[in-house]
């Protein structure tokens, strides 16, 4: 193994290491009913800090790394960049996962997600204001991406599971599943 390479993976180490101590300071916050340790947009930018080696060339082109918004990804200088809403909705992508992107020679862009962030799910009905997707839960609104809505074919008023950054004020979540409904005549039609 390369001197870069273990550079790379220590420093990969320290990342993995300062995520869990955030959560563990988020559980303690909750716990003894503090506010969480920080907000999205600080979590957001301690995330691209920590990352090794933020932009380089290699063989298969310009690698780039950076964190998951919501929306995109954004690297350690706020540059952003749009992340295939499919590739988000299908994969579950959190606020803070650590994502590659790598522009091959000829402009194809193929995104990776590397290093997922701690999760919680959290219950709520779909709505829809201005045509922005949300789910209500525990008091708050969380942002759904629309292919997320079309992909599992959610209707509003359907409960949905999304997957949040443990410890992180999100305002994005990423649907994990429609809750079935299930009751009175449905459960003879529901497939076990």
């Amino acid at each position: 193994m390369s001197q870069e390479q273990k550079l790379s993976d220590l420093k990969e180490m320290i990342s993995s290491m300062e995520r869990t101590l955030f959560a563990v300071r988020s559980l303690i916050a909750e716990l003894s009913g503090e506010e969480p340790a920080m907000s999205s947009r600080n979590f957001m930018k301690a995330q691209s800090s920590a990352m090794p080696s933020a932009i380089r060339g290699d063989e298969e082109g310009k690698v780039i790394i950076g964190a998951f918004d919501g929306q995109g990804m954004t690297d350690e200088s706020g540059e952003k960049y749009p992340v295939p809403v499919n590739y988000a909705s299908k994969s579950k992508i959190v606020v803070g996962d650590k994502m590659k992107l790598t522009i091959t020679s000829s402009g194809k862009f193929i995104y990776k997600q590397i290093g997922p962030v701690n999760r919680i799910n959290v219950l709520g009905p779909l709505t829809c204001e201005d045509g922005q997707y949300k789910v209500l839960s525990g008091g708050k609104e969380y942002l759904i991406l629309t292919a997320s809505i079309t992909f599992h074919k959610a209707m509003i008023g359907d409960e949905i599971s999304i997957l949040l950054p443990e410890g992180v004020d999100a305002k994005w979540g990423a649907l994990d599943a429609v809750v079935p409904k299930v009751g009175g005549d449905d459960i003879e039609n529901y497939a076990f």
